[in-house]
């Protein structure tokens, strides 16, 4: 799965929250979620608790193919 990283940012404002914060929240390390917004490579259990700390669906934040 391919995060994308704007729509992650645009959640994340609408949701007013930094990243250590939505790492935190969401129980994943804090480089992991770096590495995830950078490459968009995560697996999708990550991106789904990232996605439930934002209260997105995951499609939300997933890159277009």
């Amino acid at each position: 799965m391919k995060l994308d990283k704007s729509k992650l940012e645009i959640a994340m404002a609408r949701k007013c929250i930094d990243p250590k914060a939505l790492a935190e929240q969401a129980g994943i390390c804090y480089p992991t979620l770096i590495r995830a917004a950078k490459d968009g490579k995560a697996k999708p259990s990550t991106i789904g608790k990232i996605a439930d700390v934002l209260g997105v669906d995951v499609t939300e934040i997933l890159k277009e193919v």
